[in-house]
């Protein structure tokens, strides 16, 4: 009977322990996929890339060298869920100019399951790509405007917050990104009460975090994300 007791105890501590964990839930792109662990599955995905090799390739191979297992293993939260999808932009624009509408930032904001905390990793595809910046625009948003970087990033931030009351968002700013995309994220981010952390000193190869710059992205988030 004791022994029972016991077990039944024990099982009660670790259900009532797991369900203390806060839950996380990932938006993000190409920094935060990996084979295997994002949903949709369908969604592109960019890890695990070639080892390596010369300036090409990346040492990151395994899912648990990622910044996201990292921060979620040690930080004592859980994983809700990873809608990270590879060479995708915060608005519907993407390179070359085409339509990205299909795997934006904004389109990807309903699926994020039921989390506690939101991580936005975005806006460095739409620095590289060139997205249209536009205009500081917080309401009454159409399509259109959505093709643009700052009333896309506005439109994304009032939806992550209608979609999840509750939740604690936090923008994450990447290092080396043009001025206005930073400054527009910091910016769109205070209007809305978003605490935005921005990177610094980030490892990369291939212009992709690195198995340093993954557990120095873990660091800074974990410095801020308690």
């Amino acid at each position: 009977m004791t022994r029972k007791l016991i077990l039944i105890l024990t099982l009660v501590l670790a259900m009532t322990a797991s369900a203390q964990k806060r839950a996380v839930s990932i938006l993000g792109d190409s920094y935060s996929t990996f084979k295997g662990h994002v949903l949709p599955d369908t969604n592109y995905v960019w890890y695990p890339n070639k080892p390596l090799q010369g300036n090409e390739g990346n040492d990151v191979q395994q899912v648990r060298q990622t910044w996201w297992h990292q921060f979620i293993s040690q930080g004592n939260f859980r994983l809700c869920q990873n809608n990270s999808f590879s060479g995708a932009t915060i608005c519907h624009t993407g390179y070359k100019g085409d339509d990205y509408s299909d795997r934006s930032f904004l389109t990807r904001v309903p699926f994020l399951g039921s989390p506690e905390v939101i991580i936005v990793f975005g806006g460095t595809n739409d620095s590289w790509a060139k997205a249209p910046i536009g205009n500081y625009q917080y309401e009454g948003w159409t399509e259109r405007d959505c093709y643009s970087f700052r009333p896309a990033m506005a439109c994304m931030l009032s939806r992550l917050q209608d979609y999840y009351p509750g939740a604690d968002i936090y923008v994450v700013i990447n290092t080396g990104l043009s001025a206005d995309i930073t400054e527009s994220m910091k910016t769109v981010s205070d209007h809305y009460g978003v605490r935005w952390i921005m990177l610094h000193d980030i490892d990369k190869q291939w212009g992709h975090p690195s198995q340093k710059g993954m557990t120095q992205i873990a660091q800074q988030l974990s410095e801020v994300i308690k």
